[in-house]
């Protein structure tokens, strides 16, 4: 049977000085404001519809590639990922970009390098954005001992 998530939103007003509230069914966090200068501008703070997709992806990513590591045989410690999605105003998102450390003992940087980018391609975020959206990469091992 499918999991099915949910969200409300409540938009009042035009696009440019108009605002809004989202929520999650879940009841994780509290309802939030959205605004269009929190979406174009993210120095005004609040949270964005670009932001939720990126909290929504390094969390995605995360879990498929701690999967993929574990039925590879390696026992990831930590992965640390960062998502930042690119919104253009009139264009819209043009590109994610993932970041991620992984803590792992005994695996090869080339291992990690293609379990990370498997990951990538596999998540299923990744694979609702892909042909949309220029997925980027970046995988880095941390060697702290």
């Amino acid at each position: 049977m499918a999991a099915i998530s949910r969200a409300d939103a409540v938009w009042e007003g035009d696009l440019a000085s108009g605002k809004g509230r989202v929520k999650v069914a879940s009841g994780t966090f509290n309802e939030f404001p959205v605004t269009w200068s929190s979406r174009a501008d993210r120095t005004h703070g609040g949270t964005s519809p670009e932001e939720l997709i990126a909290a929504a992806h390094a969390a995605c990513y995360s879990m498929a590639f701690s999967n993929g590591l574990a039925k590879a045989g390696h026992h990831p410690e930590r992965l640390n990922t960062t998502a930042e999605v690119e919104f253009v105003p009139g264009t819209g998102i043009t590109t994610i970009t993932l970041t991620v450390k992984g803590h792992i003992h005994g695996i090869s940087d080339p291992d990690f390098q293609k379990l990370a980018e498997e990951a990538k391609e596999g998540c299923p975020v990744s694979r609702a954005l892909k042909g949309n959206v220029d997925l980027k990469l970046n995988a880095s091992l941390d060697h702290v001992h």
